[in-house]
């Protein structure tokens, strides 16, 4: 992208999602890393679903970012990686937000926060394995966790 120069930032975000139940409580994590300097992100939500966790967590992360950025987002969600990857979301978007068995698409909402945030940055989709000992997605893990734990605690 003729946009982003040498000079742009390349910040590393790493997140993931939870539900108790699916749906269910729900939780996300998410870790920026720019040199240095580290930030941690976790929120909840009440009623919903892993796939909507795993999307708030890369929508939330992008959002944080203050300035166009090379963000390199690393995620255990096949859904989120391979909706980008493997061009799922040019396909739906091509067949009126509808996906391969005709269904309106779930999440809609999230896939064009997303797409509006990578207009924006010049994102990486980078696809790592779950609860596999990678540190970063373990502590998003612990994170999201955390929120539903958390928000449980206060009722």
């Amino acid at each position: 992208m003729s946009d982003y120069d040498k000079n742009t930032k390349t910040v590393k975000i790493y997140t993931d999602g939870a539900c108790s139940g699916n749906p269910g409580p729900g939780g996300w994590g998410a870790i920026l890393k720019y040199g240095e300097n580290t930030r941690e992100l976790n929120g909840f939500e009440a009623n919903t679903t892993n796939q909507r966790m795993e999307l708030t967590a890369a929508v939330q992360a992008l959002s944080a970012l203050k300035e166009p950025c090379r963000a390199e987002l690393h995620s255990d969600s096949a859904y989120l990686i391979n909706a980008f990857e493997q061009k799922w979301l040019v396909n739906w978007q091509r067949n009126g937000w509808l996906n391969s068995q005709k269904k309106p698409v779930e999440n809609k909402d999230l896939w064009v926060s997303l797409l509006e945030l990578a207009k924006i940055h010049h994102v990486t989709w980078i696809k790592v394995k779950g609860h596999a000992g990678h540190p970063e997605n373990e502590r998003c893990d612990e994170l999201a966790r955390r929120a539903i734990s958390e928000a449980r605690a206060k009722n």
